[in-house]
């Protein structure tokens, strides 16, 4: 038996670096791809540990992390999340997300990620300046995640994501899928975990709509000027392969220190190295932090790196009541640029 889940781990994790080696291979192509809002993380402890943590996302938090995270909820049958983030430029970024454990059939999990980037003034090319009227952009990712324990171990899971695009009078839809696999006390090392994730594998997307209409005619031809149809270009999603490592350290009866550290490999752009710390006091508070680098990102003009995030920082309080368990979550993560991203999130248990 132990063969047989060994092999199909192994099949697992061949399979996602397989789908993955087509980005991997292909030169960056920053700010080219479609759905870029895939790639904005969510809720703040792993956001705090500058997202490290995908061989120790666990529960109702591992759905964006990792999948297979997701069946490790032990403590509770059923979970709810919402998250709020204030994002860059003005932008907020809100998650909601719910769980539900089924017996020797798996977890299932459903997850709402929405993007809220208020009004923008209507331009066209004759009134640049703007027409007097607004249009709300809406970005929602809806996802359904299954997870499953193969053994004591091992676990596997996938999201399939539904990503809908709306700006003004043109859309875009798509369908993304995420994998994972975890594997916990490696080498029989207790604390020593690891994981693989591929996620964003999906076909391309292309806008459509009333939006790409302009008024136009056929030259050297006797007929009035009609609409015409602009065709946009179809992009591709951005994809990723993660690879990830921990290790949680015992400081005595009732503390330990989680150690975590992650190899991203992104197709449209540039890899990132991440690593993190949480601080565990009984289950009861945590203390969290963690740093993410991009070696290769291009310096701008000042001499300055590209890569725009800095130190993350977090912290958190669970508390367990008779038939509910509550956590706080908050996190601070430091840019360039920009003012700085702080992240908040309520998990309950039942």
């Amino acid at each position: 038996m132990k063969r047989i889940i060994f092999k199909i781990v192994v099949a697992c994790v061949v399979l996602l670096v397989l789908t993955s080696l087509d980005g991997i291979a292909q030169e960056r192509r920053v700010g080219t791809n479609a759905a870029s809002e895939l790639l904005i993380p969510v809720g703040a402890r792993h956001i705090a540990m500058s997202g490290a943590a995908i061989a120790t996302a666990q529960g109702i938090e591992a759905i964006y992390w990792n999948p297979a995270g997701l069946a490790r909820s032990e403590k509770y049958t059923a979970s709810a999340m919402f998250s709020h983030m204030n994002y860059i430029a003005d932008v907020n970024l809100n998650y909601v997300a719910v769980s539900s454990r089924f017996g020797g059939f798996g977890t299932l999990g459903f997850s709402i990620k929405a993007l809220d980037i208020g009004d923008i003034p209507i331009t066209t090319e004759i009134l640049p300046d703007g027409t007097g009227g607004t249009f709300n952009p809406q970005f929602i990712t809806a996802g359904l995640t299954y997870a499953r324990m193969l053994s004591d171990r091992i676990s596997v899971g996938a999201t399939i994501n539904i990503v809908n695009e709306d700006i003004d009078r043109v859309s875009a839809r798509g369908v993304a899928f995420d994998f994972g696999v975890q594997y916990s006390n490696l080498a029989s090392i207790n604390g020593l975990n690891i994981a693989v994730s591929v996620k964003n594998i999906g076909p391309s997307m292309k806008f459509s709509g009333s939006g790409l209409l302009r008024e136009g005619d056929i030259t050297g031809e006797d007929r009035t000027p009609g609409p015409v149809q602009i065709v946009a270009q179809s992009d591709e999603l951005p994809s990723v392969l993660e690879l990830g490592a921990s290790y949680s350290v015992s400081l005595g009866e009732n503390t330990k220190l989680d150690l975590t550290s992650l190899f991203q490999d992104n197709n449209f752009t540039d890899d990132v190295g991440r690593f993190g710390a949480e601080f565990n006091y009984n289950d009861l508070f945590f203390v969290r932090g963690g740093y993410s680098f991009a070696p290769d990102v291009a310096d701008d003009a000042l001499g300055e790196s590209g890569y725009i995030f800095g130190p993350t920082f977090g912290a958190g309080l669970h508390y367990d009541f008779p038939k509910i368990g509550i956590t706080f979550d908050y996190a601070f993560r430091d840019t360039d640029f920009f003012s700085a991203n702080h992240v908040f999130q309520v998990i309950l248990g039942f």
